[in-house]
């Protein structure tokens, strides 16, 4: 069965993280997304490696794993568009074309004739996304974004790391690019609105997506604790700033999260731990009241949860619908029953090593379930099909395109 979104055609100038992001997702959601390269060597994302793809033989090739995590499902077509002949052929595609979607500098590709009212003069409609580290205007439009400065300027690493005046205090950045991934989620979300906006009134439009927006909309609760009270959260380390206790604990082999979220659940975590004191300490008794009193409380529990050990705690305390749970690795994620239950490991075929692994979607649909088709493409490995089938260029003018380095 196709997907939702299957009879929509994305044109894919992206490259690197946030665009490839949101262009995987809208493949995985049944759109058909040609994505333009540079020829010779494509996507950035392509040399960020090691660690790269095994052939069959088990010998290294080209193909970065960081490039594989976000191509998925995509044709790839090579097109030199800083000439003339190449921008053309973009224009040709467009005007086939629902979505354009484009990370360029602010104002780099109207330069080249494919900016958003350039486009608009060939395909009237066209949702046309552009995704920038600051957006397209403002005093810092024409500034590069990357996700780790976008994480420093847009307050996460200020709330992320050992608290100040602990061993070990500082900022920390998160483990995966944050700002980008969400930026490409809320690019998805727009293109969408976007799409039923025009099927309701015939009207395109412009989405103006900045990397710096999206990380500061994710300061979510602290931003509203700063708003309310006044005062500017900084790091807390591994605890959290409304919720006690909420935090990893070190057990007799390990660790574990325990994740209380309200006061039933603190009084079965002290009927569990056998700690009637505890539960009948008025200073215990209520979120607020142990949030003003952590620094008692949570020594206290440190000694009790070294007791036991990792597993006793998560089996007893699930048993009482107490959150606990482990701290994976990512090696342990892949082989939880829940992860590969829920399908959360997906290999699709490749030619050159055969079969390739990937992270599913994880949007579960009833009536149009995610199929992956395709694996992240080889560079220019659609160029033809592309040309041929879709803008109906003959073998003699795609063979004057290779000559001219076109394509």
């Amino acid at each position: 069965m196709a997907g939702p979104l299957a009879g929509i055609r994305v044109l894919d100038l992206s490259r690197v993280l946030a665009g490839p992001w949101c262009t995987q997702i809208l493949a995985d959601l049944g759109a058909e997304v040609i994505k333009i390269e540079r020829p010779g060597s494509g996507d950035d994302t392509r040399q960020w490696g090691p660690p790269w793809l095994k052939d069959k033989n088990g010998n290294e090739t080209s193909e970065a794993a960081y490039y594989l995590s976000t191509n998925r499902g995509k044709h790839s077509l090579t097109v030199d568009i800083s000439e003339p002949e190449g921008c053309a052929l973009i224009h040709e595609l467009a005007e086939i074309s629902d979505i354009f979607i484009e990370n360029f500098k602010t104002g780099g590709l109207s330069k080249k004739g494919l900016g958003y009212e350039q486009i608009k003069q060939t395909k009237e409609d066209i949702i046309y996304c552009s995704i920038t580290g600051f957006g397209q205007d403002g005093p810092l439009a024409n500034n590069a974004g990357y996700d780790y400065l976008i994480q420093a300027m847009g307050g996460l690493m200020s709330i992320t790391g050992v608290a100040d005046g602990e061993p070990g205090a500082g900022p920390q950045r998160v483990g995966v690019a944050v700002g980008d991934l969400t930026t490409g989620m809320y690019a998805v979300i727009a293109i969408q609105a976007a799409l039923h906006h025009r099927n309701m009134t015939g009207q395109g439009q412009h989405i103006d997506m900045a990397l710096l927006d999206s990380q500061v909309s994710w300061l979510i609760n602290q931003a509203s604790n700063y708003f309310v009270s006044g005062d500017c959260p900084g790091r807390s380390g591994a605890q959290h700033p409304n919720l006690t206790p909420y935090q990893p604990f070190k057990t007799k082999d390990g660790y574990v999260i325990i994740a209380i979220g309200n006061d039933g659940q603190f009084q079965r975590f002290c009927k569990e731990a056998d700690s009637d004191e505890l539960a009948n300490d008025d200073r215990y008794k209520s979120n607020p009241k142990r949030n003003a009193n952590r620094a008692s409380l949570i020594p206290t529990m440190e000694k009790i949860i070294l007791t036991r050990s990792s597993q006793q705690w998560i089996e007893s305390l699930q048993k009482v619908a107490v959150p606990c749970g482990p701290i994976n690795s990512i090696e342990e994620v892949f082989n939880d029953p829940q992860v590969q239950h829920r399908g959360m490991k997906i290999a699709l075929d490749h030619p050159l090593s055969g079969r390739v692994s990937g992270v599913a979607n994880p949007i579960k649909f009833s009536e149009t379930p995610i199929e992956y088709k395709k694996a992240p493409p080889m560079l220019g490995e659609d160029t033809n099909n592309v040309l041929h089938e879709i803008l109906g260029k003959s073998d003699s003018e795609i063979q004057e395109l290779v000559k001219k380095k076109i394509i």
